[in-house]
């Protein structure tokens, strides 16, 4: 079965060249022009979904959101396409779930090059999710009353549900994994975000909402060592 791409741009000019380039490559690919014609779409259909932000009425960053609320949908490959290329808008679409960012203008190289790169790693994620048996159930990581469900991808304080997006959960798993320990940005950035470019100022916007999100009780315990990183700490 051939892999379906969904593009979704408000320029009818980049749907077209997007879904003729994409199509010499082999893919199948549908456009829509806004995000809510995307919406009345069956989006679980698609196996990557290459998103404008700067829509007229529903943003890029408002769809995604959506998306990664929708069980069918919430695993689905994003990578937004835009030329807001501000570090802010770049952390804050990875910070929603986003796979990848590319600035406008972009050349059609770098747009399929990058295609194939998200591509290959959920495949390779999906391959070894496929063979993890029963066997290999993850226990729930816990400090006090924070849970981390490491097999739902979900986190708990004193019972109730903390909003983490994709990297925020990623983020704080790592620190609960990796504990006592001064982690320099650029590991951080290694284990947490893997081969994406990003810069090391996007540990420290993450870090930032994510101890907002998990509340005093705990950030706390998210210590920096200025000049060093950060690390997560029992005894503060």
């Amino acid at each position: 079965m051939r892999i379906r791409i969904l593009v979704i741009d408000d320029e009818e000019s980049w749907c077209e060249i997007l879904k003729y380039n994409l199509q010499r490559e082999g893919y199948e690919v549908d456009t829509a022009e806004s995000a809510e014609e995307a919406l009345r779409l069956d989006l679980s259909i698609y196996q990557l979904m290459i998103v404008d932000i700067m829509m007229e009425h529903l943003s890029g960053f408002d769809f995604a959101k959506r998306v990664r609320h929708n069980p069918a949908t919430e695993n689905t490959p994003i990578i937004f396409c835009s030329a807001l290329n501000d570090e802010d808008d770049t952390v804050m679409g990875l910070n929603i779930g986003a796979d990848d960012y590319i600035t406008k203008p972009f050349t059609i190289g770098e747009v399929i090059a990058r295609v194939r790169a998200v591509l290959r790693r959920t495949q390779a994620s999906q391959h070894i999710a496929h063979n993890v048996s029963q066997s290999n159930y993850e226990p729930d990581i816990t400090f006090r009353t924070l849970r981390i469900d490491r097999n739902n991808k979900r986190c708990f304080i004193d019972g109730q549900e903390v909003p983490l997006t994709r990297k925020e959960f990623d983020l704080l798993l790592f620190f609960m994994t990796h504990r006592e320990r001064i982690h320099s940005r650029e590991e951080i950035l290694e284990q947490v975000w893997g081969a994406l470019a990003v810069s090391v100022r996007t540990v420290d916007t993450t870090i930032t909402r994510m101890r907002n999100k998990i509340g005093p009780q705990y950030s706390a315990h998210i210590v920096t060592r200025l000049g060093f990183g950060y690390g997560f700490k029992a005894d503060v």
